[in-house]
């Protein structure tokens, strides 16, 4: 590896964490509160480590570095 590399070693030792932390930030961004609760207790119930925290929170991580879509201006309808 050379001194400016970008290669990381970003692979979540725990990929279902993971997923579930981005179906977190997936509801979060649509305001989806009863599937943030949802998954909330699904977490709370299922991390032990802190490993599983951190995969969970990668997981957010991962959707949220995606910028949303910008909606289209409205005022030029006919």
């Amino acid at each position: 590896m050379g001194l400016f590399s970008r290669k990381t070693n970003d692979t979540p030792s725990n990929p279902a964490m993971t997923e579930l932390g981005r179906e977190f930030a997936i509801a979060r961004r649509h305001g989806d509160r009863k599937t943030m609760r949802r998954i909330g207790r699904e977490y709370s119930d299922t991390a032990r480590t802190d490993n599983d925290a951190a995969s969970f929170q990668r997981g957010q991580e991962a959707y949220d570095a995606i910028p949303p879509i910008k909606t289209p201006r409205r005022n030029r309808r006919r």
